[in-house]
């Protein structure tokens, strides 16, 4: 396992690929890059020729847990910038779904340098959606830190990777003071509040129109409650370099990836089906 200093964290990471363009692929949720479908999709690009890194953000895998950040995909995409700058792997393709799309979108406007170009799919958005998200991410540790003490938090199942792989998490969890730690969760769960004039939360629709970047936008299925159809309908309109493609499967696929059979294969298990029509657009794109 590889790993980098970054911001004062250790990242864990792999490059899959010794030569070629450069790409980067984020997943959601508290995935780390050994989710099943993640290192299959850098194979796939790999095999084409390119060069990809997949990576543990802050809080997951084996990566380090840290507080520190205005939000939780602030952190991590201040740590992604710092992550392709430290390989010397930038500027990259920064691609990823669902919170990894939401990371991706962050590292390019705040760290310009690092992005030639940017690819999303499974854009988080509508008011249950973001909601929801809120208190998927945050919610469990703030109940269990305000009724129980930060010895609580630490063996909550969604902590339970981060301090296994990389056991110096624990004791991270727990020198976290609980008044600070609360005043961190509810400023995480406000950023997911909808508000006017910011589609993607964290990124205002001023600074999406001006991210020059060529970028793909993969269209969400009209099924999908968690990341609404509008929602990359009207970021690949805020986006001023942005193209809106159809994914490679079908409509129902966010909720297809929720039944009891499918979840033992993985949520991102079919994300090498992105491989073709990301290389297609970038060799058209970023020629």
């Amino acid at each position: 396992m590889a790993t980098a200093t970054v911001n004062g964290l250790s990242i864990s990471y792999e490059v899959i690929g010794a030569r070629g363009r450069p790409w980067v692929i984020t997943p959601g949720g508290r995935y780390g890059k050994d989710a099943a479908g993640i290192r299959e999709l850098a194979v796939a690009l790999a095999e084409e020729g390119e060069q990809v890194l997949i990576w543990d953000r802050p809080n997951t895998g084996a990566s380090d847990v840290s507080f520190d950040g205005e939000s939780e995909s602030e952190l991590q995409a201040d740590a992604l910038a710092g992550l392709l700058e430290h390989l010397g792997m930038a500027p990259a393709v920064i691609a990823g779904g669902s919170g990894g799309s939401r990371v991706s979108l962050l590292t390019a406007a705040r760290h310009p340098q690092v992005a030639a170009g940017l690819a999303v799919w499974w854009v988080s958005g509508g008011v249950y959606g973001m909601m929801s998200i809120g208190v998927h991410y945050a919610s469990g540790s703030f109940q269990a830190a305000w009724k129980h003490g930060m010895a609580a938090v630490a063996e909550l199942p969604e902590w339970r990777e981060p301090i296994e792989r990389n056991p110096g998490n624990r004791g991270r969890l727990l020198a976290q003071g609980r008044d600070e730690f609360l005043a961190t969760m509810e400023r995480w769960m406000a950023v997911y509040c909808p508000r006017e004039g910011e589609l993607v939360p964290g990124l205002p629709d001023a600074v999406a129109r001006a991210l020059a970047v060529p970028a793909l936008v993969l269209r969400s299925g009209a099924s999908d409650i968690h990341h609404r159809r509008e929602t990359s309908e009207t970021l690949a309109a805020l986006l001023p370099n942005a193209v809106l493609r159809e994914p490679p499967w079908p409509d129902t696929e966010w909720a297809d990836r929720h039944t009891p059979e499918a979840a033992k294969e993985g949520l991102f298990a079919r994300w090498p089906l992105l491989a073709p029509g990301l290389l297609a657009w970038a060799r058209e794109a970023l020629a």
